[in-house]
């Protein structure tokens, strides 16, 4: 049984967030080099293709009926001369609208690449340096925000999808979700769980669970000398059910942010497309052991296409100087920083996630039991941003109906924005922080 396989290095002297990683990689907080070329909007082949689509319709669509020399005005002999578009007036030109739409398609691509380039360009570097390290086995780590903390004060374990970087909850000193909620006397523990080493290529979700969360888990409860609350951001979220449905006595409250749950709520079609890409996908997973970051944006990409294209259309137009800018350009730098998926862990997400929606069906298992989110009766919280374009609101209503002891929260924000937005203190922050500051104790406490 895959949960089963032998343990790996817990035992390692914990490591600095700027010192290099066991996998080659840098830590979540590595200072970025200034000179470094940034890679995004990834993969730019695929925006820029996008992007310049519109283009390429309007000169298609034009030369139907857009005269470009004398001779061309002719018809054909025996051919009727071309009609112009469905609903202009007789009184429009219609190489006057030939005009307006090809100049309307070229400004718009413009300003997209004049975004790409002062992204590419801009100087913003994160430079946030980690927090100590209390475990780490592989290439995951343990990271406690604690530092400062009084003494007993309310821990919790937050637990980040495995496709990107956990630092979107450490972005910055003035946009940190992990140290607001420490500043409000919580203590937060972070699983970083980096990129997939040798050892991790290999891993199911029933390994991600029951092997190195369940040991990040009896560290959070080791530290804190108690029960923990469980944080699960996106598929963390689905990850952090799984844990507290396991370890129900070492877990408080459960919080789940945009989890989803019925994958074929609302658009069937696209979740089961999303399923059916895995024959297609099997000889880059067969031959790398992964899903590449490249290919995971992909697939990301097919759940809004042109959404990339149109916030660096609106990004050109924003001043490079202002917060806003730095913002935008710190957001996109992590999302271009993801991290790839381990082959059997992206099986099993598109082909049964996605492809049979197994969570919902109640047929997803870690180390062969099956997760019902209907037996916890433990406190939870389910977030339900409603601009949330990764995981629709109604994917993830369906978990917060399936868990018994659910309150929901519904802020006016998409699934990024509502942790790193400007408003995001007032719509997750704050609310979060009181949720969980409300919680019982649970077990009693060992003494420290």
């Amino acid at each position: 049984m895959a949960g089963a396989m032998p343990s790996g290095t817990s035992a390692e002297k914990p490591r600095k967030g700027s010192e290099p990683r066991p996998d080659g990689q840098k830590g979540q907080g590595a200072p970025t080099p200034p000179d470094r070329t940034r890679l995004g909007p990834r993969p730019l082949q695929q925006h820029l293709a996008l992007a310049a689509m519109p283009l390429l319709i309007c000169s298609a669509a034009s030369t139907r009926w857009r005269s470009g020399s004398p001779a061309s005005k002719r018809p054909a002999e025996g051919r009727a001369p071309a009609a112009p578009p469905a609903g202009l007036p007789e009184s429009v030109d219609p190489e006057t609208v030939a005009a307006a739409l090809d100049a309307e398609a070229r400004r718009r691509f413009d300003a997209f690449l004049t975004g790409v380039e002062r992204y590419r360009r801009h100087p913003y570097r994160r430079t946030l340096a980690d927090p100590p390290v209390c475990w780490q086995e592989g290439t995951t780590r343990l990271l406690d925000y604690g530092a400062g903390v009084a003494h007993g004060a309310p821990a919790l374990l937050v637990v980040p999808s495995l496709v990107n970087r956990a630092y979107i909850l450490d972005l910055a000193p003035e946009c940190s979700l992990l140290r607001y909620l420490a500043g409000r006397g919580l203590r937060p523990f972070l699983v970083d769980w980096g990129g997939p080493g040798p050892v991790e290529r290999a891993f199911t979700l029933t390994d991600y669970v029951a092997r190195r969360l369940e040991a990040a888990l009896d560290a959070a409860v080791r530290e804190a000398g108690g029960p923990v609350a469980v944080v699960g951001y996106c598929m963390g979220g689905l990850l952090g059910l799984a844990l507290a449905f396991r370890r129900a006595g070492d877990v408080r409250g459960l919080a789940c942010l945009a989890t989803p749950w019925d994958f074929h709520a609302g658009q069937p079609e696209r979740a089961r497309l999303a399923g059916a890409l895995v024959p297609s996908l099997e000889p880059v997973l067969a031959a790398l052991g992964e899903l590449p970051v490249d290919l995971v944006q992909m697939l990301f990409a097919l759940l809004d296409p042109y959404g990339v294209v149109r916030k660096f259309r609106d990004f050109a137009a924003l001043d490079e100087a202002s917060a806003q800018a730095r913002r935008f350009v710190a957001v996109e730098d992590w999302l271009n920083d993801g991290v790839p998926l381990a082959a059997p862990v992206a099986r099993e997400c598109l082909a049964g996630w996605y492809g049979d929606n197994t969570p919902a069906r109640g047929e997803w298992r870690i180390a062969g039991e099956a997760v019902r989110p209907g037996d916890l009766r433990m406190p939870s919280l389910v977030v339900l941003p409603d601009r949330d374009r990764i995981v629709p609101p109604d994917t993830a209503a369906a978990l917060a109906k399936a868990l018994p002891r659910a309150a929901r929260l519904r802020p006016a924000a998409g699934h990024v924005g509502m942790v790193v937005g400007r408003d995001a203190e007032a719509r997750l922050w704050r609310p979060l922080a009181e949720w969980l500051l409300r919680l019982p104790d649970g077990a009693r406490r060992t003494a420290l």
